[in-house]
């Protein structure tokens, strides 16, 4: 099996180059077959020549200009893959390196699994290290989100997706989500697809101020969520 992991990054130029080095070392260590896919999403600055710089194997970085969002990162790092499972996690290494070998091993075990999907909720330290401010807020977002969604799944924002590798082409292919509200496509695609879905439970490692503004972010991605539905059903 070949894994795929996507690591979408928008001026990451502080902490990149232990990220790559992380990541890398991680995979390099727990598969034969890898690669590790960078995308620059338009950044200022020079992180992409810092991945570069390190010459690492099985390692490349796809830029584009301008900034367009997580979501665009994301959908050119899942098409330019090639593995049989590609996945994709933060640059910050929010979940830590051992829920790759996680969600792999989950397709192993689930043969009717085509995506795993990350949940802090189903993780008994799911919130560890969130004020209780910062937790309320998450767990409402999502809910609020979910609700208006129609999803079943407990966290659908979480940052930790995994998908088999026709499934990933099948659904990204469609997807025209450029922002953070990419998830939502990308799951109600997934419906539409008959798709099975696996939830994994997993926990913040490595914490720093969330790119979300909640309340701004809310109303937005709600709006979105109603044309992508839309769009999704006239399909």
């Amino acid at each position: 099996m070949k894994l795929s992991l996507i690591i979408p990054m928008y001026n990451e130029s502080a902490i990149i180059a232990e990220t790559a080095k992380t990541y890398f070392q991680y995979l390099s260590s727990h598969f034969e077959d890898f690669e590790l896919i960078f995308v620059d999403d338009g950044s200022t600055d020079d992180c992409a020549a810092r991945v570069e710089a390190l010459r690492l194997p099985c390692v490349q970085v796809l830029r584009y200009t301008p900034n367009q969002g997580k979501g665009n990162a994301v959908k050119t790092g899942m098409l330019a893959a090639t593995g049989d499972v590609r996945m994709f996690l933060d640059a910050d290494v929010a979940y830590g390196t051992e829920v790759i070998g996680r969600a792999a091993a989950l397709f192993a075990e689930h043969p009717e699994a085509d995506l795993v999907i990350g949940s802090r909720p189903l993780h008994p330290e799911g919130y560890a290290g969130y004020t209780l401010l910062r937790k309320l807020a998450s767990e409402t977002y999502i809910k609020v989100l979910n609700v208006t969604g129609g999803f079943r799944l407990s966290d659908s924002q979480c940052g930790c997706k995994a998908y088999r590798g026709p499934v990933a082409e099948l659904i990204f292919a469609r997807t025209e989500t450029k922002g953070f509200a990419f998830d939502f496509e990308t799951i109600l695609w997934a419906q539409k697809l008959g798709c099975g879905i696996v939830e994994m439970p997993v926990k913040i490692i490595n914490h720093r101020a969330s790119k979300v503004h909640v309340f701004r972010d809310t109303f937005r991605m709600l709006k979105e969520l109603r044309a992508i539905k839309k769009r999704v059903m006239k399909e």
